[in-house]
């Protein structure tokens, strides 16, 4: 998939029409006395682009360095005009057949909110699972996600600016595992299932240090075994003392109760702590898919159905597909909460059953002529009930937290013996063994040096086994981390198209006035000669004469005609 247009609208009204072509693509910044980072708007292209295939609005008028201070004018500007980003991908920029329209604003919901994939409609969660199913037809599982696996496509965030392969906002090592077996092509369908397990593992391990906050559950039987005996000595002190048979049975069941009601208490505040631990990670979920890029994606998607004619599913059903398999993650994690939620609400009936019972009961007791003599045996049995009820559920609590992590535990070391066993493990030595041929050569041919990935299998604090992928200089010098990421992307495409796995046919780079002029120009020739289109925001003085054409350039901006054109007050 390429990339064909991006227009910036409003209304009827064109303000940038942007066409792209195969090969070598220029943003231009032409202002003059020109330093990095003159805010002309050459990255914002790229941002847009990004935007269209998923990403948070806020990146476009949010400094990326600092995460927080908005570029009011801009914000307002997106607005208050309704600014309409179109973009046009296209499996064949020879054709005019097959293209996939995207369309999004900046307006909030409820206020002409437009997010449309080929003129229809749809909501975030449909949006990003219809770029999946359109790029990615093939792709069935839930992991990775869409806008993982575009993210090395689309460069111009800090993580992949300066790394290789690390490329995902806050990453975590099983998402790489998941995301590099998927770009390689080992086929490995229980990727979803492992880091579902991995969720849960981290919701039990995490409610099992808060229930051990003070104390191990060890420390806590113990206790409870010394409360135990001092309740036995207690009742017979209780018993020595001359009372009624009444005010004893009476006396006995405000003990009970007053048991019954702590160990309620403590169960009702141990059942919250597991529904704001599912509340939280459903949070955390929502928010990690809500980071993927799906602009990257359908880009990707329309290179890989240029190249690869075999490929019958649809973006859309691509994307439908992405949106199920989060939804059924979510899902997962919060099926738990209707049984709770019921739960809670029935132990707090009960509970203020019992504190009417206990009420009724202390009345009747502090009328006994034998109630003030037995006061302070009352109130150290008392405390020990209270404190009995409340060791007891923590030691249950834990107890069945210590038997989830076990089963958690034992469904995972299932996935891993098929996933580490010798079988899967050469099938990844195979593959990383067909992606180097094209990275070393075509690093060797540009830099002289040839780059490669390897994989090592390490355990982290948890135990767990991962497969952890990463880039070295295969001739041990340090080399360019620059060269290294272009070389690394130029040779995914090679790959990816080798193996007819699906893949965007364009790479947006930003910056590009940091690499070096000679490895630039071969860069441009190589993807020109390769059917990829290379698209970089770079400063026109710091262009290569080579590369100094018009013939390269897709939009020139400056100080004077800046992307959107915003007439400042």
């Amino acid at each position: 998939m390429f990339i064909k247009s991006l227009s910036i609208t409003s209304g009827s009204k064109v303000i940038r029409e942007i066409e792209f072509h195969k090969g070598l693509n220029l943003i231009i910044d032409e202002s003059e006395n020109q330093i990095t980072g003159n805010s002309v708007g050459k990255t914002t292209v790229l941002k847009l682009v990004d935007f269209c295939l998923g990403a948070n609005p806020k990146h476009i008028y949010v400094d990326h360095e600092t995460k927080k201070q908005e570029y009011k004018l801009v914000k307002d500007y997106l607005i208050d005009n309704k600014i309409l980003i179109t973009l046009i991908l296209t499996p064949d920029l020879d054709k005019a057949s097959g293209d996939i329209g995207i369309e999004r604003n900046f307006l909030p919901r409820g206020k002409e909110l437009i997010r449309k994939i080929n003129g229809k409609k749809l909501t975030e969660d449909e949006f990003e699972l219809t770029l999946s199913t359109l790029i990615f037809p093939e792709h069935l599982a839930k992991v990775p996600s869409f806008r993982q696996i575009i993210s090395h496509n689309i460069r111009y965030r800090d993580e992949s600016l300066n790394n290789t392969l690390n490329t995902l906002p806050y990453g975590k090592a099983e998402q790489y595992e998941s995301l590099y077996l998927f770009l390689f092509g080992c086929d490995f369908t229980k990727g979803n299932s492992k880091q579902e397990v991995i969720a849960k593992l981290k919701q039990e391990d995490t409610f099992k240090k808060r229930l051990e906050k003070n104390e191990t559950k060890t420390a806590y039987e113990t206790a409870l075994s010394l409360i135990n005996n001092d309740i036995k000595e207690l009742n017979k002190k209780k018993s020595s003392f001359n009372l009624n048979e009444n005010f004893e049975k009476d006396l006995d069941k405000l003990n009970e109760v007053k048991y019954q009601i702590n160990l309620l208490s403590s169960r009702i505040g141990k059942l919250n702590i597991r529904k704001d631990l599912i509340i939280e990670t459903e949070t955390e979920l929502k928010s990690s898919k809500s980071n993927i890029d799906l602009r990257q994606l359908e880009i990707i998607y329309e290179q890989a159905t240029n190249k690869v004619n075999t490929i019958q599913k649809s973006f859309s059903d691509l994307v439908v597909f992405h949106n199920t398999m989060v939804e059924e993650k979510v899902k997962f994690i919060i099926k738990e909460l209707p049984a709770l939620e019921k739960s809670i609400s029935k132990s707090n009936n009960s509970l203020k059953v019992l504190l009417a019972e206990e009420q009724k009961l202390t009345t009747e007791i502090s009328k006994s002529d034998s109630f003030e003599e037995l006061e302070k045996v009352i109130s150290v049995l008392a405390e020990k009930y209270t404190k009995k009820g409340e060791y007891e559920n923590i030691i249950q609590q834990l107890s069945e937290v210590e038997n989830n992590i076990k089963e958690f535990n034992k469904q995972l070391s299932e996935i891993d013996n098929e996933l580490f066993s010798d079988s899967f493990e050469q099938v990844v030595k195979t593959q990383l063994n067909k992606f180097n041929k094209h990275f070393a050569s075509i690093s060797n041919e540009l830099y002289g040096e040839q780059y490669a990935v390897k994989y090592d299998i390490i355990t982290n604090a948890k135990g767990q086994r991962l497969y952890k992928f990463s880039s070295f200089n295969a001739n041990m010098s340090s080399g360019k981390k620059q060269g290294e990421i272009s070389c690394f992307d130029l040779a995914y495409t090679l790959f990816a198209d080798e193996e007819n796995i699906p893949c965007l046919h364009f790479l947006l780079n930003d910056k590009k006035e940091l690499m070096d002029d000679k490895q630039l120009v071969k860069i441009a020739e190589f993807a020109n000669r390769n059917n990829i289109q290379f698209v970089a925001s770079i400063l026109k003085d710091k262009l290569p004469e080579e590369i100094n054409k018009q013939e390269y350039f897709v939009v020139k901006l400056s100080q004077s005609d800046k992307l959107f054109r915003i007439k400042e007050k």
